[in-house]
């Protein structure tokens, strides 16, 4: 009986402990979100840029396309377990601009007509095909495929632990940049695309990273001038 309790101690100590793991469940809302968007918005606009028929499709890059759902649960549980603090910034930049981004969608209705006729039957052309069937070439711009990819490479690199390991740092990078290049070279996205999720992840950043960091220096301050009253 004591060796249960202890059990059901050691649990809820370690449910007390990894509480903060729960927030990864604002993905699942923000798919409902994304599937409203899917259903609802009709483009009006088209994203296109003169370089996009100067990227060739490369049906190979499906595999760092993919890759996207395994770096960011990597992400995700990494600095689950090791900071706290930087999970939950990962949290609030990720999650802040997902949702700005369903937003957008609804207010700046967009799509894209860059999708090629696939005619080959290899593996990696069937799950491109099967991304093409389950995700509509709407709701585009700013690409969340790139955005999250900056966002976790971000968080990540702002962690003190991953900052003493360059090799892991300079992996990070590389499957970032994978990440983003693949949403080109399958066509999912024009280069606009990738450009406004840049521009979102670079607005988000200050709101997300620097002001906590600012208020974090300006508390021991305060703290101590109100000390220095008393005396």
């Amino acid at each position: 009986m004591k060796q249960q309790d202890l059990n059901k101690s050691d649990f809820k100590e370690l449910l007390g402990r990894y509480k903060h793991l729960s927030l990864a469940s604002l993905y699942g809302f923000a798919q409902i979100f994304f599937q409203y968007c899917e259903r609802t918005v009709q483009p009006k606009y088209y994203m296109y840029s003169p370089l996009d028929d100067h990227i060739p499709f490369i049906k190979y890059f499906v595999i760092p396309y993919l890759f996207w759902f395994i770096y960011m649960g990597i992400a995700f549980l990494y600095l689950g377990l090791v900071s706290k603090k930087d999970y939950y910034l990962l949290c609030t930049y990720m999650f802040g601009g997902m949702y700005l981004c369903y937003v957008l969608y609804l207010i700046f209705p967009n799509g894209q007509q860059l999708r090629p006729i696939i005619t080959e039957n290899d593996i990696f052309s069937r799950m491109i095909k099967h991304i093409y069937a389950t995700d509509t070439p709407t709701n585009v711009a700013p690409s969340i495929h790139v955005y999250n990819s900056i966002a976790v490479h971000v968080a990540l690199t702002n962690s003190p632990g991953f900052k003493k390991k360059p090799l892991a740092k300079l992996a990070s990078l590389v499957c970032m940049l994978s990440i983003c290049a693949s949403t080109l070279f399958i066509k999912q996205h024009s280069i606009k695309d990738v450009m406004w999720s840049i521009v979102l992840a670079a607005a988000l950043y200050p709101i997300a990273y620097l002001l906590p960091k600012r208020m974090d220096i300006k508390r021991p301050v305060t703290a101590e001038a109100k000390d220095m009253a008393f005396k």
